[in-house]
């Protein structure tokens, strides 16, 4: 049995996020960070899951009881539009489409989706980083001193936009989300003085690319 086992993860649930990496304009590291954390809070705000009546309420229910998996995966070509039709959110950030779909049992992953590629995913930074937007938004930081690719960034910003939303204080998540739910990858505040602010913090489980407990990126509203 491994030291950080859960029995609330049998069976593993996880949320799938593909990103659309079409290999002649590829999105920016950066944006796919982002918009995989806005298409999350999207889903999980969406009232088909907000709302106890809601098609997806159960679902999102029963993952949120385990550990909050996300696993990203790359679509391209023809790729991209044969996920289109599952259940989820899509979203465009600068750029970088990403597709959140509505949690399920690891084991009962869509074909669609379970074809799709999982590691590699590796962008280039955006070369001029945008500037934030104007408050309320979210800044989230991802750990300089750990290399992760970006899809593993882009699940670790959909797990901060997630506690964010689950953990912050109520005037501070209506107001963010009455500002649609803005999502800026912070890289011009150093890491210590992030964590200082930091509303949530995220720590990995260690199963791919990072050892566990690892923090990974951190989180805080901006008003």
């Amino acid at each position: 049995m491994r030291p950080d086992y859960d029995p609330r993860d049998d069976p593993p649930w996880a949320m799938q996020l593909v990103v659309r990496a079409e290999k002649l304009d590829p999105p920016s590291h950066e944006a796919v960070c982002e918009a995989a954390a806005t298409a999350v809070v999207e889903l999980l705000t969406d009232p088909r899951a907000a709302d106890p009546e809601g098609e997806w309420h159960e679902a999102v229910r029963e993952w949120e009881a385990r550990r909050i998996r996300k696993v990203a995966r790359r679509a391209r070509g023809v790729r991209w539009p044969e996920v289109q039709s599952l259940p989820g959110v899509t979203v465009d950030v600068n750029g970088a489409e990403v597709r959140a779909f509505v949690p399920s049992p690891v084991a009962e992953v869509p074909p669609q989706i379970a074809k799709l590629q999982v590691a590699g995913l590796d962008l280039a930074p955006d070369e001029d980083p945008k500037p934030p937007p104007e408050p309320p938004y979210a800044a989230i930081a991802l750990n300089p001193d750990i290399t992760i690719t970006t899809g593993k960034a882009a699940a670790q910003c959909g797990h901060a936009a997630q506690l964010m939303l689950r953990q912050a204080g109520q005037p501070d998540i209506e107001a963010w989300l009455s500002g649609d739910a803005r999502i800026h990858l912070t890289r011009d505040v150093p890491w210590r003085e992030c964590v200082r602010h930091a509303t949530v913090a995220v720590r990995d489980g260690g199963f791919t690319e990072v050892p566990p407990g690892t923090m990974t990126a951190i989180a805080w509203i901006v008003r």
